[in-house]
Order: C-alpha cells, then sequence, then structure tokens
C-alpha cells in the first residue's frame, strides 16, 4: 500500500516536470513511476531520475507504455500501431511514498476518448502542477487549474519552474487561489546536490 501518492502533470512540455519530480522524490524519499513515456529517441525521464537522485533501479517503476517518437501519447502510439488501454495503468505496490509523473499537461490525449487528466482521475492521487515562470504562465496555469477543478480533483499546489518571476508567481498565488509549493530556479550545474537543496525547500511542505 503506498503511503503518499502525488501525481506530477505540468502547463506544458518541456518545462521541468522530470527535475521538479526529482526534487519531489528526494523531498518524500518516494518511488517514481512514469506511466507513459514518449520520446524514447531522445532518452527516459526514469534515466533522468536515477542520475539526479541515486534512486535504486528497484525503486523505479517501468512504464506501462514506452513509445519512440517525442510526441503526445495518442500520436506516438499510432505511428508504432498501439492504441493505448486505459486498464492497463495500475498504480505500482509499494510499501513507499510515490511521485507519478504524466506526460505533457492535462488535456494531452492518451487513445481517441481519453486525456492525462483521465488519468489523473482514475489514478485518484492528488496533483502537483509544474508551470514556467515566464511569459504566458499565467493563463496556462489558471486554466490548468480550472480543469483539474472542473473534475474535483485534489490540488496541492503549484511547482513555478524557470527564473525568477515574482510579479507571475505572486498572480498565479492570488487569482488561481493556489500555494506555491517551490520556486524552482535554474540548477547550474544540474546533478544531485543541487536537486538535494531545491528538495530541502519542499520537505516542510510534505510534513
Amino acid at each position: 500500500m503506498t503511503k503518499r501518492g502525488i501525481f506530477v502533470t505540468g502547463t506544458d512540455t518541456d518545462i521541468g516536470k522530470t527535475i521538479a519530480s526529482a526534487c519531489l522524490v528526494r523531498a518524500l524519499d518516494a518511488d517514481y513511476w512514469k506511466p507513459v513515456q514518449s520520446g524514447l529517441t531522445e532518452g527516459r525521464d526514469c534515466d533522468t531520475i536515477s542520475e539526479l537522485t541515486g534512486l535504486e533501479e528497484s525503486r523505479i517503476h517501468p512504464s506501462t507504455y514506452e513509445l519512440q517518437a517525442p510526441l503526445s501519447p495518442h500520436e506516438a502510439a499510432r505511428l508504432e500501431g498501439l492504441r493505448l488501454d486505459m486498464n492497463q495503468f495500475k498504480l505500482p505496490t509499494t510499501d513507499n511514498n510515490l511521485v507519478v509523473e504524466g506526460a505533457g499537461g492535462v488535456l494531452v490525449p492518451i487513445n481517441e476518448g481519453a486525456l492525462m487528466i483521465d488519468l489523473i482521475d482514475q489514478l485518484d492521487l492528488p496533483v502537483v502542477v509544474v508551470a514556467r515562470s515566464g511569459l504566458g504562465t499565467i493563463n496556462h496555469t489558471l486554466l490548468t487549474l480550472e480543469a483539474l477543478r472542473a473534475r474535483n480533483l485534489e490540488l496541492l499546489g503549484v511547482i513555478v519552474s524557470g527564473p525568477a518571476n515574482s510579479a507571475n508567481i505572486e498572480a498565479i498565488r492570488t487569482y488561481g487561489k493556489i500555494k506555491i509549493l517551490l520556486e524552482l530556479e535554474p540548477i547550474s550545474p544540474l546533478d544531485s546536490a543541487g536537486i538535494d537543496i531545491a528538495a530541502k525547500n519542499l520537505e516542510s511542505e510534505f510534513s
């Protein structure tokens, strides 16, 4: 039985979900699971997690689906002649906390009838949203929060990823009526020491 599960989603793709997930893994001493991994041609997120957190292989649970093309899951699957079956997604069995990282944003299609938000709902996990810090993030983040709330999904807060932008962060907090869990500025060099520093700033949010 999982002690605490968290689903990490984003307002877009390539915004730092995996780095944020690494911080959460360290802060919660959690296992990691990526249900759908697309873009194998560009590497696997679980390898990044392993490198940045030192998490042993047994605590990185295999993806239900791994797809080659760096595309939305439904399209990457179509190119391989596959249809992703929602019934195949089952939470890994673990005695540890668990960080689950989604693909893309909440309205990314998984198949012709299901979106990523349907998977979040199916897994019944509280959600952490990763958002950009820069221009456009207010609209994208508020839309993401609105979609999650419309489905009555539990929101834990937002991790804002990117260069410091206090005005945008305050707007997300105020208009989104949401807790900012972490202001995750670029980590340089991107290594386990940098992840540990960011993770310490998260620990109090989950104590």
